[in-house]
């Protein structure tokens, strides 16, 4: 009575539940139809309030609409949805506002389902601080400030320090680490509160002792003289734009001023204004030398590659000017197969261009934005070239830019795989993944040792089972096993072939059998409700009710629980612990697979050769032994069958013919295990 008052009670509770969610739904559709049907900006809020995600639409009503009725199949939008509680909408001009205000909303409030860096630190740039009279250089990590122009960023702090020692060598400028320098910049401010102009006389920069003496770095060629007056500030605002253009990566360019002005300094008969040039020009050489060519032309490409797992993904943008990768950044973000491949791609992409001042000529990327020519536009902006120049968006399909795409790809890869081992990411992800999955299946502890089984066959033949077992949430490949189904089956029943492996793999004396291993903390079954209630009806014929067991659907991930009335468990999408069902799932399968394709392969080898007559088992040996397979045998011609001198003539013939026979029916038969599959 206790038991049924109690299940009464939940089935309430939750038929409550669902009456609400259909209420809430139902209120929200009807104030979507006050939305415009203009372009704009969109926030759903949850309970608290709180700003979950933020997207952007040509057409608010229609985009919003999607979500409440399910039009979006995007994976994540079931759960985006039963956290909805309200939300706000912002209307815009056109496209191009609200990709800005979408990227500004995004950085204000990082909602939990958009894509962002994973690790939100902030990353180093190089800055030229043009609001002084004497702009200085400087490394920093500082947030944006409108009167100075950055350069990056560099993920690689290192890199960074150097290419500012690389830039001073390469045309004189002071840095914000000199002393003489923060002097007289406070010396020009003071002018500028008191109302004068920021310009100071010789006798400005005298000492206490009445005489002018440079800072170190202008002593040994690092700073152009600003603390003492041996430069002007236009003059040293030539100094400047020469060390933007470098940074910005236009090196060619560079060097043939540079080249110039080398060939008229000794052409004055200055050699040593020229020797102190032509060391210049060794140093841009020498780090084009470094820089890896990639291309003949003169590229001018941010490559944006993106590797992905279930819950985390790493980028790589490798950074092309004039054909040569001058830098690559290398970041990780806080989404993975959980989010469209477009929505994690449209994420980077506006938190990068952002934050970076370098906007290429070109973004080379693996799939086409929905809205490539708002970003296109965004982009160009930002470039705000010169010469008219603009941003284009381009999928390479084959050739250069698509080896280049290969590249930063793989590297994207192990930019995860080395943050993955920095941050031990994959045993914390193991450890949340077992807890979720005690915690979602009502388990008595973590299931420390899972065992999952999988059913493989074609028309009942050549049936098999897996067995996969994963410990401590890792696959542990020596606890494998793999059954061929004894029982005589004319079409598939899994039904069947999965009670018979619960029986041989669970009967009494193979628990105690040390080699198959302890007794599992929780069994999956692919499969779903069917392959359940198979291995359930075998377990209470067996008197088995002390191992958890349970179901998981190929669609939509559902596992049938048998001692919950509640439904299936639905785990959340980019859990952890769905991240790993589906990977002992996959494994099982994976397993199957391959030995039932090991099986039918075999047997297909026998039945081949024993249509031949003329072909008994000695000569059958043999020719397997001399074509080393059937694969080579039956890639084999006529004379090169002849020439084995295995069979006579007439029996070769008579092969080659059953042997393009089988050629011929195999392509269709593996079209059809793998849809059975």
């Amino acid at each position: 009575m206790c038991c049924a008052m109690l299940s009464y009670a939940h089935m309430v509770i939750l038929l409550k539940i669902m009456i609400d969610k259909t209420d809430k739904l139902e209120r929200i559709k009807k104030e979507l139809s006050e939305v415009p049907t203009l372009p704009g900006v969109y926030l759903w809020k949850d309970a608290q309030g709180e700003v979950i995600y933020v997207g952007k639409a040509k057409q608010l009503r229609a985009r919003m609409r999607q979500y409440v009725i399910f039009a979006d199949d995007r994976a994540k939008i079931p759960m985006l949805v039963d956290k909805i509680e309200s939300f706000e909408y912002i209307v815009t001009e056109n496209e191009h506002e609200s990709l800005i205000l979408e990227k500004n909303l995004i950085n204000q409030y990082h909602p939990f389902f958009n894509a962002d860096l994973k690790d939100d630190k902030s990353y180093p740039f190089i800055a030229i601080t043009k609001g002084d009279v004497f702009p200085a250089i400087k490394y920093t990590r500082e947030r944006h400030k409108s009167s100075t122009r950055y350069f990056g960023p560099y993920t690689d702090s290192r890199a960074a320090r150097e290419m500012v020692d690389i830039a001073r060598r390469i045309v004189a400028l002071c840095a914000t680490s000199c002393a003489d320098w923060r002097a007289l910049n406070r010396k020009l401010e003071k002018r500028r509160s008191n109302g004068k102009d920021a310009v100071l006389s010789m006798d400005d920069f005298l000492d206490k002792n009445g005489s002018i003496k440079p800072c170190f770095d202008c002593h040994v060629g690092l700073g152009p003289g600003a603390c003492c007056g041996q430069i002007t500030p236009e003059q040293y605002k030539v100094n400047v734009s020469k060390i933007e253009r470098f940074l910005s990566g236009n090196h060619s360019e560079f060097v043939a001023e540079l080249t110039e002005e080398m060939q008229e300094a000794a052409a004055d008969l200055d050699f040593e204004k020229a020797s102190r040039i032509k060391s210049r020009i060794d140093i841009i050489e020498s780090l084009a030398y470094k820089q890896h060519a990639v291309s003949t032309r003169d590229l001018n490409a941010d490559v944006i590659g993106i590797f992905r797992e279930e819950t985390v993904a790493g980028v790589h943008v490798l950074i092309i000017r004039e054909g040569r990768i001058i830098n690559s950044n290398e970041f990780i973000l806080n989404r993975g197969n959980d989010v469209p491949d477009l929505d994690l791609q449209h994420n980077f992409l506006l938190r990068y261009y952002d934050t970076t001042t370098s906007i290429p000529h070109e973004v080379i990327l693996r799939q086409q934005p929905e809205d490539a020519e708002v970003i296109e536009g965004w982009l160009t902006e930002k470039l705000d070239s010169s010469h008219g120049a603009k941003v284009r968006v381009t999928v390479p399909q084959r050739g250069e830019k698509s080896q280049l795409l290969d590249m930063a790809e793989t590297n994207a890869k192990h930019s995860l795989m080395r943050y993955k081992v920095r941050t031990n990411y994959d045993d914390k992800r193991i450890n949340n993944a077992l807890m979720q999955l005690e915690s979602a299946l009502a388990l008595d502890r973590p299931p420390m040792r899972i065992e999952c089984f999988d059913i493989s066959t074609l028309h009942g033949s050549y049936t098999v089972a897996s067995m996969v077992v994963f410990t401590g949430g890792k696959p542990d490949k020596n606890q494998y096993r793999r059954f061929k189904i004894r029982a005589k089956l004319d079409e598939a029943n899994d039904f069947l072939s999965m009670q018979e492996v619960m029986e041989r793999r669970y009967r009494k004396e193979r628990l105690e059998d040390e080699r198959f291993g302890r007794r599992p903390d929780l069994i999956i079954l692919d499969g779903g409700k069917p392959q359940l209630s198979a291995a359930l009806a075998m377990f209470e014929e067996m008197g088995i009710d002390d191992i958890p067991i349970v179901g998981l659907a190929k669609r939509d991930e559902e596992i049938f629980v048998p001692w919950q009335d509640s439904g299936p468990v639905v785990l959340p999408s980019g859990s952890a612990s769905l991240y790993l069902v589906k990977q002992v799932r996959d494994e099982a399968h994976r397993f199957a697979i391959t030995f039932h394709r090991e099986l039918r392969g075999k047997g297909m080898t026998a039945s081949i050769l024993d249509e031949v007559s003329g072909i008994g088992p000695i000569r059958k040996k043999a020719l397997l032994k001399h074509f080393k397979s059937l694969k080579n045998l039956r890639e084999a011609s006529l004379d090169e069958i002849r020439d084995s001198n295995i069979v006579p003539d007439e029996v070769a013939k008579e092969l080659k013919i059953v042997l393009d026979q089988y050629n011929r029916g195999k392509a269709s038969t593996d079209d059809m295990q793998g849809d059975l599959e």
